[in-house]
């Protein structure tokens, strides 16, 4: 009977997620990942075969978890309430090791090497560009927002302004408070409640 692994697989990949976030996926060897996860080579390729694989199931994981919350503002306060919340939320994170979003700059980075793991963050992209149009669809039906515009541009744009503050993060935090203030007011031209999540 093969002996289980002695380690926690999803704590793995959020290490490794977080090394990939901050350096990329040229930045970060073979080594680094063996030693953030603490692991030796063999251990290493019987747990994910490859970096490209340990690549993929991180950014499953950074895109699972930005779904997750978005999903549960949406739980707690309904879809427009939700959609003016969430862009100080992927801001806030004081510990996370960059505030840039992990899911462009692997596109940016891969995508002229024609790199398999590129469409993979740009698939990630486009679904939560369709939860965002789902939102905004449901905030118009519910009266919340003008109904005359097409959700999938109004989603197109917002994702546009997401990713732009993300980067205006990276380089000055109080600015960036501002412009995820000045998103959250563009969509009903009012400013929201503050959220607890």
């Amino acid at each position: 009977m093969p002996r289980r692994p002695n380690y926690d697989r999803e704590d793995l990949i959020a290490r490794a997620r977080d090394l990939f976030w901050q350096r990329g996926w040229a930045g970060t060897s073979l080594k680094d990942l063996e030693h953030a996860l603490q692991m030796k080579p063999g251990s290493f390729y019987a747990a994910f075969g490859s970096k490209d694989a340990l690549f993929a199931l991180a950014l499953e994981k950074y895109a699972g978890d930005g779904l997750g919350r978005l999903n549960a503002l949406h739980r707690e306060h309904g879809p427009c309430a939700a959609l003016q919340r969430f862009p100080a939320m992927v801001i806030a994170n004081g510990t996370a090791p960059a505030k840039a979003c992990m899911l462009s700059k692997t596109f940016l980075e891969l995508h002229a090497h024609q790199h398999p793991l590129a469409e993979k963050a740009n698939q990630h992209l486009r679904q939560m560009e369709k939860r965002f149009a789902e939102l905004f669809a449901a905030a118009q039906q519910s009266g919340e927002i003008d109904n005359t515009r097409d959700p999938k541009m109004l989603a197109r744009r917002y994702q546009s302004d997401l990713l732009g503050l993300r980067v205006s993060a990276e380089r000055d935090a109080d600015a960036a408070q501002t412009i995820a203030a000045e998103i959250a007011q563009s969509i009903t031209g009012r400013q929201p409640e503050q959220s607890n999540i």
